[in-house]
């Protein structure tokens, strides 16, 4: 049995594993509060014992693996596991296949790898700069990070089915894994939902519920109701392993950089639950002496979705509907605002607003021009990176942005730039280019 405690980030208690885990407790049991359209107090962290991982595992060893095999370093995650190979002659090096996880093959974590060539690279007005491109996960988006050791939980917990609300990342990402795991899905959408990503969550043979109202009511909706029937929850934030999942974006691009981290990361920012789960994983690099320095986290928010920008200014929360084309980060309760805003200052980065029209025309140029194609969430990192540029804040920095979502996700947005085209006849062709 691993060994690995939950601790709370607000009052700091912390809780044995399986305290946590037999009785689904989500949120810490002394301070923790969930609200309607606030967010979230007693958010619970899990944490290892990193003196006894730095002995045992080193770095070189762990650079070499491969990017999107996340289950190769199972002692940074809450999944037990049994050695199945002699320890000494393996002593100091994190291993792909010594090593099983409870209920699960080698094929059911070949079933939800990622891509291995996660990094890209690519230059504007001069300045080069790196992408973590999500967009070719198994379900097209960054969710699938999150949604995998979710699922493994469960199977290691022996449940069947799992709930989860979602502007439609989240809940296509649920149901997809959960497909290829073997279990069932209920996703609470709200009613504004891109038909894109309701159609791929129905896909994938989930029960999805239309929720009338928008992303903050299908979260609380979810909630009271997984709560009430004890089905498995995977609300973003309020169950832990959501932001534990995250984490492991920050060891692709330790590996894929070979430890040579950047300086700023661009991070799409909605609940928060992105930005807060990469800042776990630069931590633990860090607490385990891997890096010296955390990269400068830039929490990247839609104009018609701004708490954590308002929040930057003056510590104080104000609801306020959320409305933006960038679906994704569209949160107007914010469920992880306050570790958000904890790893924006301990990193010494910010928050940027974005206008929609800004971040369409971001897409526009990110397809055009680097054969990408992006949802807005992730091309309001790239609409961030101009501005960050054009205010002069670069000073040689090396950036990098994550692209979170494929663009076929939400295909209204593409339809925004791209005219109708009426079609033509051969002859009327043939005149265009003949005739000129």
């Amino acid at each position: 049995m691993k060994n690995y405690i939950y601790k709370c980030f607000d009052c700091g208690k912390t809780y044995n594993k399986d305290e946590i885990e037999k009785n689904l407790i989500y949120l810490c049991p002394v301070c923790g509060k969930i609200e309607k359209n606030q967010p979230l107090r007693g958010v619970l962290l899990i944490e290892y014992d990193y003196e006894s991982i730095k002995k045992k595992y080193k770095k070189k060893e762990f650079l070499k693996l491969q990017p999107g095999r996340f289950w190769q370093y199972n002692f940074l995650w809450p999944l037990n596991s049994e050695e199945r190979s002699d320890e000494e002659s393996h002593k100091n090096k994190v291993r792909d296949s010594s090593f099983v996880l409870s209920g699960l093959t080698q094929n059911d974590m070949n079933n939800i790898s990622l891509p291995s060539n996660c990094l890209l690279k690519f230059s504007f007005n001069g300045n080069n700069f790196f992408v973590l491109d999500d967009t070719r996960n198994p379900t097209l988006s960054f969710k699938d990070r999150a949604s995998s050791l979710v699922a493994l939980k469960a199977k290691e917990l022996g449940i069947k089915e799992i709930a989860a609300a979602s502007t439609g990342n989240a809940g296509s990402s649920l149901a997809g894994i959960c497909a290829r795991l073997g279990l069932k899905s209920m996703i609470f959408v709200p009613k504004l939902i891109p038909e894109a990503k309701r159609i791929q969550i129905q896909s994938y043979g989930a029960k999805i519920y239309l929720v009338d109202g928008d992303y903050d009511l299908a979260f609380d909706t979810c909630q009271e109701i997984s709560t009430e029937k004890k089905i498995y929850n995977r609300n973003t934030g309020y169950n832990p392993l959501t932001i534990e999942g995250k984490k492991s974006a920050a060891f692709d691009i330790f590996m894929t950089t070979k430890g040579k981290m950047p300086d700023l990361i661009f991070i799409p920012t909605g609940d928060g639950v992105v930005l807060s789960g990469l800042y776990k994983g630069l931590w633990e690099l860090k607490e385990l002496g891997w890096i010296e320095r955390l990269p400068k986290l830039i929490a990247v928010q839609a104009e018609g979705s701004n708490a954590v920008v308002r929040y930057m200014k003056d510590q104080k929360f104000e609801y306020m509907p959320a409305k933006s084309i960038a679906d994704s980060i569209s949160a107007g309760a914010p469920r992880c605002l306050y570790m958000t805003y904890d790893a924006i200052v301990k990193t010494k980065g910010e928050a940027i607003q974005v206008s929609d029209n800004e971040i369409l025309n971001a897409q526009k140029f990110v397809a055009q021009n680097y054969g990408i194609l992006i949802e807005p969430s992730s091309s309001s990192t790239f609409a961030a990176y101009k501005k960050y540029i054009s205010q002069n804040k670069l000073n040689g920095q090396t950036a990098l942005l994550l692209f979170t979502g494929n663009g076929l996700k939400d295909t209204s947005a593409l339809k925004s730039w791209n005219p109708n085209i009426e079609p033509s006849t051969p002859k009327f062709l043939k005149e265009k280019f003949f005739n000129k």
